[in-house]
């Protein structure tokens, strides 16, 4: 942990990936570690793979795709949270891919996700573009996995799970 906080994965154009169960952390750790490298003095965005799919297909029908791809591939760390929670569709892929080209090997990448990474590829479905997006997310990238129950279950000191419906 101490060295993911000092960010040097960061400006190497590292990835990083956290995967676990929902509830175990991996959107407020992402968020914690966005947060200390905007500390740093790295720009961070934050982005739900959902809305930005949805994103994405606006600016594909307005014609500001291709300058919205220039802006984030200049962003030091880009944070992807909720991989896996909703089918991409093979345009969403494609764009994936564009989007990970442009910072491979140059910006950094952070993917929190409840699939593991071996489901990563049956998850993005056209395996010719699967292979590419993954050998590019791969080939520099840290690994994550938190494990244990859910933090929200007890945040308010109650169990909600053994909650009494009667």
């Amino acid at each position: 942990m101490a060295a993911l906080i000092q960010h040097t994965w960061v400006r190497q154009g590292h990835n990083l990936l956290i995967t676990g169960a929902t509830g175990t952390g991996k959107t407020w750790l992402a968020c914690a570690l966005g947060h200390q490298a905007c500390r740093q003095g790295l720009s961070v965005r934050y982005l739900r793979l959902p809305r930005l799919f949805e994103e994405l297909r606006i600016r594909h029908g307005d014609g500001s795709f291709g300058r919205y791809l220039s802006a984030l591939a200049k962003v030091d760390l880009i944070i992807l949270d909720d991989w896996g929670l909703a089918p991409m569709g093979a345009e969403g892929v494609r764009d994936l891919l564009e989007i990970i080209d442009d910072r491979v090997n140059q910006r950094a990448t952070l993917i929190t996700s409840q699939l593991p990474v071996n489901h990563w590829h049956e998850y993005l479905g056209e395996p010719t573009v699967a292979d590419a997006v993954l050998d590019r997310l791969l080939q520099s990238a840290h690994r994550l996995e938190l494990k244990g129950d859910s933090l929200r279950r007890h945040r308010d000191g109650r169990d909600t799970q053994k909650v009494d419906p009667s």
